[in-house]
């Protein structure tokens, strides 16, 4: 959140000599219900809408991108650069030329400035009163604009980097007074402004029913909306016709135990439906072909909890079927065999209650009870196996438009 990124803008250089920080998403556009939601200096995760979030952290990397610029330089640890004694730190920066100057100063408070990792050492930090001195030839300075920003809790609202009155300097010093949560930046650069934006689109949750053939994309670049949780789909043409792929043939190197599973998948939709139903054509290559594909609805989890997925999964092996209500086919909810030969096919799957009903080729395989939990989750595709399998012509609806083509 904000009052992680405000702490280790400074920190970072404070306590380990960092002079970059990356933010890791710039903005997050990951859905709703996956980990890291919302991680990033702003939130757009619903192009089928419009609808963005400018969060917290990007007023604060205004407080030291907006008067600052690549070539400027740390002050020195002690005389510019240091820890606050009541709590928080503080930063000066000099253009190359020497006569500009910015100082960032931060009073973060340890319960609101967790960052996900690494775990943060308790510390205090208290309301104090600062003397800033400049020395040299910045101890002529009169002034020095000074942009503000406080987060709120407990029912006040955030006050993120308004422009307050100058600070005025006396003999090269200048007394500040500081709170709990609070980021200043005094500097000598005048261009800062806040700028404005429109009110964005309303928010609106994902649109059904929903199609997609994938000729609207770009060869190579991964299909909309899809987001893969194992494995990696990309957009292919074959004979005129667009289709999208799953391309990974092995196990990759390792972030999380996910990856052991040996099953890709990628999640569409909402993390709220319950009765869906979702339908699929798909073909599995000769060679470096997947065991077999899936589909599935109520998927409850992504990312390194892939692994432990739940939900209703629908796989098609070479001559058999399984329904089962995790991922890792640990739990089977029914089975059977089949007669497919190599080729294109459609699946479908339709949830009802607690009732599911499978179809391949648009004849029905089973129709069967389900758990109750998980009561809901996205939509997906995927693959048993790593290897290559095609998928075109991808639809989700609502149950009752399901019923109708089952």
């Amino acid at each position: 959140g904000g009052g992680c990124w405000a702490r280790i803008l400074n920190q970072n250089y404070v306590n380990g000599y960092m002079t970059s920080t990356i933010s890791w998403n710039l903005i997050g556009s990951y859905y709703v219900g996956l980990p890291f939601y919302s991680d990033g200096l702003m939130t757009a995760a619903e192009p089928w809408s419009g609808f963005y979030d400018v969060k917290t952290p990007i007023w604060f990397t205004a407080h030291t991108t907006q008067f600052t610029s690549p070539g400027w330089k740390y002050l020195t640890h002690g005389n510019g650069v240091g820890k606050l004694p009541g709590g928080g730190s503080y930063v000066g920066l000099v253009s190359p030329e020497g006569d500009q100057l910015t100082i960032v100063i931060e009073t973060m408070t340890h319960n609101h400035s967790l960052c996900i990792r690494p775990e943060l050492p308790h510390y205090n930090v208290i309301p104090q009163t600062v003397i800033i001195a400049l020395e040299g030839s910045f101890a002529k300075i009169v002034e020095m604009d000074v942009w503000y920003s406080k987060l709120g809790f407990n029912g006040a609202e955030n006050i993120m980097f308004k422009k307050n009155d100058s600070l005025q300097f006396e003999n090269g010093q200048a007394i500040l007074s500081l709170n709990l949560d609070e980021v200043y930046t005094l500097t000598t650069v005048k261009t800062g402004q806040k700028g404005s934006y429109p009110d964005p689109p309303t928010s609106k949750p994902f649109p059904l029913p929903y199609k997609d053939d994938f000729e609207g994309n770009k060869l190579y670049e991964e299909p909309y909306n899809l987001v893969p949780q194992i494995g990696s789909y990309e957009v292919l043409s074959a004979g005129g016709n667009q289709f999208i792929r799953q391309t990974v043939l092995n196990t990759p190197v390792l972030w999380c135990l996910t990856a052991y599973l040996n099953k890709t998948y990628s999640i569409i939709g909402d993390v709220l439906w319950s009765d869906v139903f979702i339908e699929i054509d798909y073909e599995i290559p000769k060679t470096n072909g997947t065991d077999g594909v899936l589909i599935a609805a109520r998927v409850d989890r992504g990312s390194c909890e892939s692994f432990s997925a739940r939900g209703i999964f629908f796989f098609v092996l070479q001559n058999k079927y399984i329904l089962a209500n995790d991922l890792a086919r640990t739990q089977v909810i029914t089975e059977g065999y089949i007669t497919t030969q190599p080729g294109l096919h459609k699946l479908s799957l339709l949830l009802q209650n607690n009732t599911a009903l499978g179809a391949i080729d648009e004849k029905g395989v089973f129709n069967s009870s389900i758990p109750k939990s998980p009561s809901h989750g996205w939509a997906a595709i995927g693959t048993d196996s790593y290897g290559l399998a095609d998928f075109d012509n991808l639809y989700i609806a609502a149950k009752d438009e399901g019923l109708k083509r089952m």
